[in-house]
C-alpha cells in the first residue's frame, strides 16, 4: 500500500553511469503534433486493453487508461497511453513475448527507475508503460488523469501549454518543457486528494 510521501515525491534518478534506457537504437528526434479532442481514442484504449487482456490474462493485473487522451475535451498527441501492471516488470519473458504478437515492441528499458518498461505500438499509436504493483508513478499518473477531468482551469492551461511547447519543439525536448507546469498541477491535486500535510 502507497503512502502519501511515496505518490507525492518525484524521483528523477537518471540512468546509472554507462547505462540506457533504450532499447535497440535510441529514439531519434521528431515533430510532434497535438490535435483537438478525439471522441475514439476511449474505444481505442478499450479494443487494446481487450486485446492485452487477452493475451496475458491474469498476469495483466491492471490496465489504465492514462495520458491526455484519456480526459476527455484535452487537446493530446493523438497516441493512446496505457499503464499496464504487472507483478514483476524485471520477469520480461512473462509478458514482453505475448505483447510483441499483439505487434508492441519494446523501446524501453529502467530497472532503476520504478522497474519501468515502455513498448510502443504503431497502429494504433500507443506507449504502453509496464509497472510493477503499488507503483507511484502509476498512481501519479491516475491522480493527474482524474484531476484534469474535473478542473476546467488546469486542464485549459495544460492544453495550452502543450501547444505551445509543440509549436516549436521537437519530442525530444517537449516533456521536459512540460515539467513545470506538471509539477503546478500534480501540487494541486495532490492536495484536492488529501495527499499533502
Amino acid at each position: 500500500m502507497l503512502t502519501p510521501a511515496q505518490i507525492t515525491t518525484f524521483d528523477d534518478t537518471p540512468p546509472p553511469p554507462g547505462l540506457s534506457p533504450w532499447v535497440g537504437e535510441r529514439e531519434q528526434p521528431r515533430a510532434i503534433a497535438i490535435v483537438e479532442p478525439d471522441a475514439a481514442w476511449p474505444a481505442t484504449f478499450a479494443a487494446v486493453r481487450d486485446r492485452i487482456v487477452a493475451v496475458l490474462g491474469e498476469r495483466a493485473l491492471v490496465v489504465d487508461h492514462v495520458g491526455s487522451t484519456a480526459v476527455p475535451g484535452l487537446a493530446a498527441k493523438p497516441v493512446i497511453d496505457i499503464d499496464l501492471t504487472v507483478a514483476d516488470t524485471d520477469d520480461e519473458d512473462a509478458y514482453v513475448p505475448a505483447l510483441e504478437a499483439l505487434g508492441f515492441v519494446l523501446r524501453v528499458r529502467e530497472p532503476w527507475w520504478l522497474g519501468h518498461r515502455c513498448l510502443v505500438s504503431a497502429e494504433p499509436a500507443v506507449n504502453l508503460h509496464v509497472w510493477p504493483p503499488d507503483s507511484p508513478e502509476a498512481a501519479r499518473h491516475r491522480i493527474f488523469r482524474d484531476w484534469l477531468r474535473v478542473d476546467e482551469t488546469d486542464r485549459e492551461r495544460y492544453a495550452e501549454v502543450k501547444r505551445a511547447v509543440a509549436a516549436d519543439g521537437l519530442m525530444s525536448a517537449y516533456n521536459a518543457r512540460k515539467e513545470g507546469v506538471i509539477r503546478e498541477i500534480y501540487a494541486r491535486a495532490f492536495a484536492a486528494a488529501g495527499l499533502l500535510p
